[in-house]
């Protein structure tokens, strides 16, 4: 190990910083130098598309020259090229601005450490130029600030009072996003659902308001109006609340009536999309809801009434004589409705079926049939609530098919 580096955080907005390649190494460090405000230039032969398309950045498409570093705040030299990196060193020794060398750290005038966020803290690792263990450090370093189990920062600055909407993912824990996670450490109250991953709330401290949506009281008004209330009362009592939701908040979980009441009070109200369970349960059972050439749409509808409910908004003939995937939520108890009404419109018998109970469980369970015997499947093996149906070419899908076709 070298002698250790002196770790500063530079103020670069407006402030011109030049990367010399337009390779992977620079498309990785744009965009904290974006967030940070720069003025950035990549000096490459051939930048990469990503590296092109960004509106933030003036890419000049050339070999690099003496005199680029003019103006310089900060550079990196990250072409594959070791003469060109050492050339770019030098200029920047000789006008005193600091260099990072990609290729050789050791002779740069500057490194690049491993960096993370949480809420307004910023952090860096360095490792005596180990990237691995630096980037490993910051792996725990996140994970630990993000479940508060294993590094607690002990601050005023809590989160500012309001309601967050989190999508938690299909049900498994490690599929919530990390925006999600990171805003459900900062909670004061979480208002969560049955399908949400429950497991997450035993990270949470003891000073958290856990509520469980499904057993909130109600009387005259109807549940949701009452869940309703509880997220706008806790943030104007100075809370911030999370409502933690299974799947994603817009998808048939009534985000969008959450966050109309939290506007309609005054109440901060921010989403936080989340994996959905219509593409990815039928993903995590080995099954992708479009394929090339074999079907270029797919429908996400829900079963919570009945075709012929005067509730129902699906028409179900025009769906039926769809090619692609229909992706049935919330379907379980009327399955044989729905695969009636979809072969009275016209979808041939032999359509492919599959059920996918559970997704991202450990008991995740897949059990494939065809349209005709979809509901004898179904009460055959027992299909119980989570579970998604996938009617369509790609239903039948086997490994198989998917050494074959992919």
């Amino acid at each position: 190990m070298g002698h250790p580096h002196y770790l500063a955080g530079l103020d670069l907005r407006d402030r011109r910083v030049v990367v010399v390649g337009g390779g992977s190494v620079a498309q990785r460090r744009l965009p904290n130098l974006l967030a940070a405000g720069a003025d950035v230039h990549v000096i490459a032969v051939d930048p990469t598309p990503t590296i092109e398309s960004e509106p933030a950045v003036t890419v000049h498409r050339r070999a690099y020259a003496a005199g680029d570093l003019a103006d310089a705040w900060y550079a990196i030299a990250c072409t594959d090229d070791p003469a060109v990196n050492a050339a770019v060193v030098d200029e920047a020794t000789a006008g005193r601005i600091f260099c990072v060398r990609a290729d050789d750290g050791s002779s740069g005038t500057a490194v690049t450490p491993a960096s993370g966020h949480h809420r307004d803290l910023q952090f860096g690792v360095l490792a005596g130029g180990d990237h691995r263990r630096s980037a490993a450090a910051r792996a725990a370093i996140t994970a630990a600030f993000a479940d508060g189990t294993s590094l607690t920062v002990e601050d005023d600055n809590r989160h500012a009072p309001g309601v967050a909407l989190v999508g938690g993912g299909p049900g498994a824990a490690d599929m919530i996003t990390v925006r999600g996670r990171r805003l459900l450490a900062e909670a004061d109250v979480v208002v969560a659902d049955r399908l949400a991953p429950v497991a997450l709330l035993d990270e949470l401290g003891p000073q958290v308001e856990i509520i469980d949506a499904a057993k909130v009281p109600y009387g005259r008004a109807m549940r949701q109006e009452q869940i309703n209330e509880i997220l706008v009362d806790r943030a104007k009592a100075g809370k911030f609340v999370v409502r933690l939701k299974g799947g994603d908040p817009y998808v048939y979980g009534r985000g969008f009536e959450e966050l109309q009441a939290c506007v309609e009070a005054g109440v901060p109200v921010t989403v936080v999309p989340g994996v959905t369970s219509p593409i990815s349960a039928p993903g995590l059972a080995g099954i992708p809801v479009t394929h090339r050439g074999v079907t270029h749409e797919f429908v996400v509808v829900s079963g919570h009434v009945a075709p012929d409910h005067p509730d129902s908004l699906t028409n179900w003939n025009a769906l039926a004589q769809l090619r692609g995937t229909i992706v049935l939520m919330m379907a379980v108890k009327r399955i044989d409705v729905f695969a009636q009404a979809l072969l009275d419109g016209g979808r041939p018998a032999d359509t492919p079926v599959a059920f996918i109970e559970n997704a991202s469980r450990p008991d995740q369970r897949l059990i494939r049939t065809d349209l005709s015997h979809a509901a004898q499947a179904a009460s055959d093996e027992g299909l119980i609530a989570p579970a998604i149906a996938v009617i369509g070419p790609v239903a039948g899908f086997t490994d198989v098919d998917r050494a074959v076709l992919l």
